[in-house]
C-alpha cells in the first residue's frame, strides 16, 4: 500500500462521521464523459440555458435530442471501484451522506440508499414536470420523441417536462442545498472525490466543512481550488486510491 493510500485509510479510520463529495472524476472511470474539463462536452457543444429551454420549442427539442443521443452511454455505465468503495463506507456507517455534483445515478446504482445521496445538480436518469414534479421514465419519453419528434407536455398538469437536472441559469435545488450544508457542518471529515472544486455554489461545501473544523481529503487527478487548505491531497485515480484504502476490488 502506498503512503498516500495509507494516509487516507488512517483519516477514514479516525473519523466518526464523514461526508463524501463527488464530482465528474469518479464517473469518468465508468465511461461517463466529463462536461467541464478541457476536451469535455461543453467544449464540443454550447450548453442550453434554462431560459432558452422555457422559451423555445426548438431548444427543448435539441435538449432532448442530446439526452437521447447520450442514452446508450448512460444505460451501459456501471458503478466502478470508486463507487463501490463509497458504498461500502456508507453501508458500514462511516459515511453519513454523499453529496454529488453528478447526474448519472451511479451512487444509487452502487447500493447507496437514495435518502443518503444529495444531488446538487439533479439526475438525468428520469424526466420531471417543471410545474408539478411528476416523474417520467426516459424510455417513455424517448418513445414519444422518436414517434412524434417531440416530448409531450405533462399528462397531469400540462407543464413542460425536462430531464431532472439543473441547467445553466436554473436555480439550485433548495432542499438539497440545505441538506448538504447540514451534513458538512456535522462531519468531522470531508472526502472529495473527482471534483475540481471550481463550480460554485456546490464547491463551497467542502470549504465550509474545513472552515467548520472537519478534516479535508481530496482525491483528484488534477489540482483543485482547495488543495492549499486540505489535510491530504492525492492526485491519482479514485478507484485505485479509495478502493485500496477501503479494501474494495
Amino acid at each position: 500500500m502506498g503512503d498516500d493510500i495509507a494516509a487516507l485509510r488512517r483519516l477514514l479510520e479516525g473519523s466518526r462521521r464523514a461526508v463524501v463529495f463527488t464530482g465528474a472524476g469518479i464517473s469518468t472511470e465508468s465511461g461517463i464523459p466529463d462536461f467541464r474539463s478541457p476536451g469535455g462536452v461543453w467544449e464540443q457543444m454550447k450548453p442550453i440555458m434554462f431560459q432558452d429551454f422555457l422559451a423555445s420549442a426548438a431548444a427543448r427539442r435539441e435538449s432532448w435530442r442530446r439526452r437521447f443521443a447520450a442514452d446508450a452511454t448512460l444505460r451501459t455505465a456501471e458503478p466502478n471501484r470508486g463507487h463501490r468503495a463509497v458504498a461500502r463506507l456508507v453501508r458500514e456507517g462511516k459515511v453519513a451522506a454523499v453529496i454529488t455534483q453528478n447526474i448519472d445515478g451511479l451512487h444509487q446504482a452502487s447500493g447507496i440508499p437514495e435518502r443518503q445521496v444529495i444531488e446538487l445538480h439533479g439526475n438525468t436518469t428520469y424526466g420531471a414536470c417543471l410545474d408539478c414534479s411528476s416523474r417520467y421514465s426516459i424510455e417513455e419519453l424517448r418513445g414519444a420523441f422518436e414517434r412524434d419528434g417531440d416530448v409531450p407536455d405533462c399528462r397531469h398538469c400540462g407543464g413542460l417536462i425536462k430531464t431532472a437536472t439543473v441547467s445553466f441559469g436554473q436555480s439550485m435545488p433548495a432542499a438539497a442545498m440545505v441538506r448538504a450544508e447540514e451534513e458538512v457542518l456535522a462531519a468531522d471529515l470531508c472526502l472529495v472525490l473527482g471534483s475540481s472544486l471550481v463550480v460554485y455554489p456546490a464547491a463551497g461545501f467542502p470549504e465550509l466543512a474545513k472552515r467548520a473544523g472537519a478534516q479535508l481529503a481530496i482525491v483528484n487527478n488534477q489540482e483543485t481550488g482547495l488543495d492549499e487548505i486540505a489535510d491530504l491531497v492525492i492526485h491519482r485515480g479514485i478507484g485505485d486510491v479509495l478502493g485500496g484504502a477501503v479494501g474494495v476490488n
